[in-house]
């Protein structure tokens, strides 16, 4: 961000200057970290649930922050630092990043969805920097705290931005597209993800369309066409649907799944005809294509340029990620995160792969709410109907996988921890074999990933 006067950034935060009489210098970064502490920055402590950041600002300014915004006063406060009240850190935080996303006219795109969020925003990404420079979100960063610090990192030169956007409650998505205010607005599709505290797929579909209620004038809207409840909104806007329904105006055909290699398609558009070369498994893979295809047309991309950034998509942490093991193990790390919709998918690619032996590796599924007994026994029936040979099921709620698997036809093993299922999990690694391992975030199945890896390593 550009170095910002302390009277401008409490204009900017409606907040209050309590010791207006020290000579600030003027601030050009934000941090939220104290352990992160860019020297001379603005320190803005966030109130979490299992903390807060007030208790840390001394240790922020001892590192070399220039002051800091706070909405508990500090007990302690130095005199040679500035201190600004407001009433929200949070919302304080937002303000600056939408004061500074102002002063960029260039295309923003945002992305938001059940499932698919940060593979769809990395597949664009991938497209767009064939010919612009591009500011993405870093990994899935992106809620309320995540989506500002994004913003903020835009830099002079910047030719154009593709934010993620998540939530979990309604207002979320709206207050985001208030800072992010896009020119493109996608929605990948909607699932049973977060229907603990929305109630119901038609609530997810309303706190997903709030991502039209900043969308610029002119803007362009860009859906799954092949989801259902997609396919009931009808935005006053500029839309493109993709998928492979005739309907669609991205369309996909000649559809090759190659396995772990990859996928094969091509999208039909009004402008013309692009064959994809996707290097990531999974038939989900060829919407995010299809969104890419539609958003670099949009921009202006040429044809050479949205098939080469197609082939150039790589994936970002535990999604689809293919670990080639000594003895043709292969490791499907897909271990990010977990909804009944992306645990169907994972499945189906672990059944198409070419070895011996395929394991699934599945663990507790989060903010499911009444359905969470229903949706993981329905996962291990799936396993079953899929012909997967083994399922280790892993967590409280995993129980009711391994239950929908044995009682379904299939082999099944449960354990309450990741600790207590590691020897099986090498066991069951077997040479020419493939082993998908898939959990929410909050499982930190990573662990397992990293375990297997080294036990197998070269």
């Amino acid at each position: 961000m550009r170095a910002m006067q302390v009277p401008e950034i409490a204009a900017t935060v409606r907040g209050i200057w309590k010791n207006s009489g020290y000579p600030a210098p003027p601030v050009s970064a934000i941090c939220t970290d104290s352990r992160n502490i860019v020297p001379g920055c603005l320190f803005i402590p966030i109130v979490g649930d299992r903390f807060d950041g007030h208790d840390y600002i001394l240790d922020a300014l001892d590192a070399g922050a220039a002051g800091c915004l706070f909405s508990r006063p500090p007990e302690i406060r130095r005199p040679d630092k500035f201190y600004i009240r407001v009433q929200d850190t949070r919302l304080a935080l937002g303000a600056l990043a939408a004061a500074w996303r102002n002063d960029f006219k260039i295309p923003f795109v945002q992305i938001t969805g059940s499932v698919g969020k940060t593979t769809t925003k990395e597949m664009i990404a991938s497209v767009l920097r064939e010919k612009l420079r591009v500011l993405k979100t870093e990994g899935n960063l992106n809620n309320n705290i995540g989506v500002p610090l994004t913003l903020l990192k835009l830099a002079p030169g910047d030719e154009a931005a593709v934010i993620e956007t998540g939530m979990n409650h309604f207002g979320e998505i709206e207050y985001l597209t208030s800072l992010v205010r896009p020119d493109i607005a996608v929605i990948t599709n909607i699932g049973d993800a977060h229907i603990e505290f929305l109630g119901s797929r038609e609530g997810v579909l309303k706190a997903k369309c709030e991502i039209f209620t900043h969308l610029r004038e002119g803007g362009l809207a860009i859906l799954n066409g092949d989801d259902p409840l997609l396919n009931q909104v009808a935005p006053p806007f500029r839309t493109i649907r993709c998928g492979y329904s005739p309907r669609c105006q991205a369309r996909i055909t000649d559809f090759i799944d190659r396995s772990v290699n990859g996928i094969s398609c091509a999208v039909r558009t009004e402008r013309g005809e692009y064959k994809l070369e996707v290097p990531a498994p999974g038939g989900y893979m060829a919407i995010p294509a299809a969104m890419a295809v539609a958003v670099g047309e949009a921009l202006g991309l040429g044809h050479d340029e949205i098939v080469r950034g197609v082939a150039n998509y790589v994936p970002a942490g535990s999604r689809m990620r293919v670990l080639h093991l000594p003895g043709n193990r292969i490791v499907l790390d897909d271990c990010y995160n977990a909804n009944p919709q992306s645990v169907t998918a994972a499945l189906e690619v672990l059944s198409r792969t070419e070895c011996e032996k395929r394991v699934a590796v599945l663990g507790d599924m989060g903010e499911l709410g009444g359905y969470a007994k229903q949706a993981h026994y329905n996962m291990g029936a799936l396993t079953s109907m899929l012909g997967i040979d083994y399922v280790v099921a892993i967590g409280p709620r995993a129980v009711d996988i391994a239950d929908g698997a044995t009682q379904n036809g299939g082999d099944a093993i449960h354990f309450d921890t990741k600790e207590a299922a590691m020897d099986e999990l090498k066991r069951q690694l077997e040479p020419n074999s493939a082993m998908l391992v898939k959990a929410s975030h909050a499982m930190n199945f990573g662990q397992i990933v990293t375990e297997l890896t080294n036990a197998y390593h070269d």
